[in-house]
Formats: structure tokens, C-alpha cells, sequence
């Protein structure tokens, strides 16, 4: 019989930034999934962008702009 584990989503850093695009203060730098900016800073995991665009959990328009947080992802928060 083979187990597989899988990593959780919701490691502490996606959740960190999940909350930062909640309290609106993360700007994407182009269409959404390229580097994030949390305060003005960018953040150094360069991929989390894509990662939590990829899974739904956060959205934005193309060009820079503000990063929203989605439904599933509000949800995703309140259950971690």
C-alpha cells in the first residue's frame, strides 16, 4: 500500500500574505501572479503571487494595482 502526504497550501508565509491582501496592502507589479509588494516591499518568495492567483485565493486586474483577496480564499483563511 503506497501514502502520499501532500504539503498544506496554507504554509505560514501564504497565510501572511492572504492576511496582507485582506488588510489591503499588497499591489501586484503587473498581471497578477508576478512579484507582490506588501507595503511597498517586495515580497522575497517570488512565486507566492502565482501560487495563491493559481489557486483561486487572490485576484487583481492586469497592469499594476491592488491585489484583492477571493471568496475562497476569505474562506481558506477562516478555516486555517
Amino acid at each position: 500500500m503506497m501514502t502520499t502526504t501532500r504539503e498544506p497550501l496554507l504554509s505560514h508565509r501564504n497565510r501572511a500574505v492572504l492576511r496582507a491582501v485582506a488588510g489591503g496592502r499588497c499591489r501586484h507589479t503587473g498581471e497578477i501572479g508576478t512579484p507582490l509588494l506588501i507595503d511597498g516591499v517586495y515580497v522575497s518568495d517570488q512565486l507566492v503571487g502565482l501560487r495563491l492567483a493559481a489557486a483561486g485565493l487572490i485576484a487583481g486586474g492586469s497592469g499594476r494595482g491592488a491585489t484583492t483577496i477571493t471568496e475562497s480564499g476569505r474562506a481558506a483563511l477562516a478555516a486555517a
